[in-house]
């Protein structure tokens, strides 16, 4: 399959790229920063993305995340800007995808619903939740046999360790690219799949 994987640079993007290459699929890395551009917060980057990039029979999102804020103080315009990229940046990621891909082909985004409370979670619930809903809808209404997934992948061991906290409730980046792999290969649709 030839896969273009959005935020290949960055701790998950890298293992997704890598175990996707490792089931020889070709992979086409897209970052903020990188030689193929693609930014979430910049639509006009979406479809110059797809021009360069060609004919393709899977998109995987893994550039996505949201800031944490305090509910009490976080401004109207905050909140807004918070939405813009993980939510609405991932929701014109798949609609592009949706003219662009091959028949069949396979779109997986990223979200991060926790089962518990997070301090400062509240605009990553709203978005998260936002996802899956989008996902467990939206897949139902595309065309020509394309499937949509969501991938919520809690906390990453590699990222806990990083940040000098307890890495135990985490799940290494290994396994959770394996997920990606099996959703992309696999014949799911509408699903979020927590590793």
């Amino acid at each position: 399959m030839r896969i273009l994987v959005i935020g290949a640079t960055g701790t998950i993007g890298s293992a997704v790229s890598g175990a996707l290459s490792d089931a020889s699929h070709e992979v086409i890395g897209a970052s903020r920063g990188g030689r193929i551009r693609a930014d979430l917060e910049d639509p006009s980057s979406l479809d110059a993305l797809f021009e360069t990039v060609g004919d393709l029979d899977a998109v995987v999102c893994c550039a996505a995340n949201g800031p944490l804020v305090d509910l009490g103080s976080v401004t109207d315009e905050e909140m807004a800007a918070g939405t813009r990229g993980k939510l609405l940046g991932q929701v014109a990621l798949a609609r592009r995808a949706a003219r662009q891909l091959r028949d069949g082909g396979s779109i997986t985004l990223t979200g991060g619903t926790f089962s518990a409370p997070l301090p400062g979670g509240s605009l990553g619930a709203l978005i998260n939740s936002g996802l899956e809903g989008f996902v467990r809808n939206a897949a139902s209404e595309l065309p020509r046999g394309l499937r949509l997934n969501l991938i919520s992948p809690g906390w990453i061991t590699e990222t806990l360790r990083s940040l000098g906290m307890d890495d135990t409730a985490g799940t290494p980046v290994a396994e959770v690219a394996q997920v990606y792999v099996r959703t992309v290969e696999g014949t799911a649709r509408g699903r979020t799949f927590r590793p």
